[in-house]
């Protein structure tokens, strides 16, 4: 892979990456098109990263599909699929991690302490070996996106990072590989991720700038679900991920819940800028 892309890159042909766990879905796509649009080459990667997942994550079960991905991505007309196996990406007596400090504290590093050390170092890893010129991330994992930003700018990695925007079911719920998890209760009961996400909106165009009446609100919509498990739901500062109290105009934020529904844990998020 590293040797076909110094190859692209003497021929002078742009890369665009998508990185992913596979078992793909529209969200993924969405990436690709991007990549497609803006690059000669695009290059997905499958890859079911074991240092992002603590002991008691879903890893052994985590769905995976390779004919599935493989048909979605050959008529999508997808360049390169990069499909490693673990001991290639990790072999024997591998001991290197990338960390990013301070984002990563707080909120999905609360709850999921060992998770950003195992995606800085996968994401740092694919990077080396695609050697992309841009890489392609999807909205949907806010945190991720920023704790990625991070690593790239302070490290004066030599690519561009694209965020590409949430891509819904057309009932709102955000796509996701653990869908297929939920059944058919937990599907429906997960669409209170959304609805929360939509009253805050609501609240917030109307005046609402106090920030404990806002995730109230969010919170009474949750707990409508019988089968969810709030791990959390705040409002940060989009660049920072502070926590805030108040929302004050020309300023950005970020909407971020994680809940489980029955055992799937999802998460969802929105950006809000606050005009008047």
């Amino acid at each position: 892979m590293q040797q076909y892309s110094n190859k692209l890159r003497s021929e002078g042909k742009s890369i665009g990456f998508v990185p992913t766990m596979g078992y793909l879905h529209e969200g993924h796509i969405s990436l690709l098109r991007a990549s497609k649009n803006e690059c000669v080459v695009s290059v997905v990667s499958i890859f079911v990263n074991p240092t992002q997942f603590s002991p008691n994550e879903d890893l052994a079960k985590y769905p995976r599909d390779f004919e599935r991905d493989f048909s979605l991505l050959e008529k999508e007309d997808c360049d390169i699929l990069f499909y490693p196996e673990p001991s290639e990406i990790y072999p024997p007596n591998y001991q290197t991690y990338v960390v990013v400090d301070g984002i990563t504290n707080v909120l999905e590093g609360q709850y999921r302490p060992t998770h950003f050390r195992g995606v800085t170092t996968i994401v740092n890893l694919l990077f080396n070996i695609v050697l992309p010129h841009k890489a392609y991330f999807g909205q949907k994992d806010a945190q991720q996106c920023a704790v990625i930003l991070k690593m790239v700018n302070d490290l004066r990695m030599n690519l561009e990072v694209r965020i590409c925007p949430i891509i819904r079911e057309s009932d709102g719920l955000a796509m996701s590989s653990r869908n297929i998890y939920l059944s058919d209760a937990e599907r429906i009961d997960a669409l209170v991720l959304s609805r929360a996400i939509i009253t805050a909106n609501e609240l917030i165009i109307s005046g609402e700038r106090n920030v404990a009446e806002i995730l109230n609100a969010m919170v009474a919509i949750i707990n409508r679900a019988k089968s969810s498990s709030l791990d959390y739901i705040e409002i940060v500062d989009f660049f920072t991920f502070e926590k805030v109290e108040k929302l004050f105009k020309g300023k950005k934020y970020l909407i971020l819940i994680a809940c489980k529904i029955g055992k799937t844990r999802l998460i969802d998020n929105d950006i809000i800028t606050i005009n008047s």
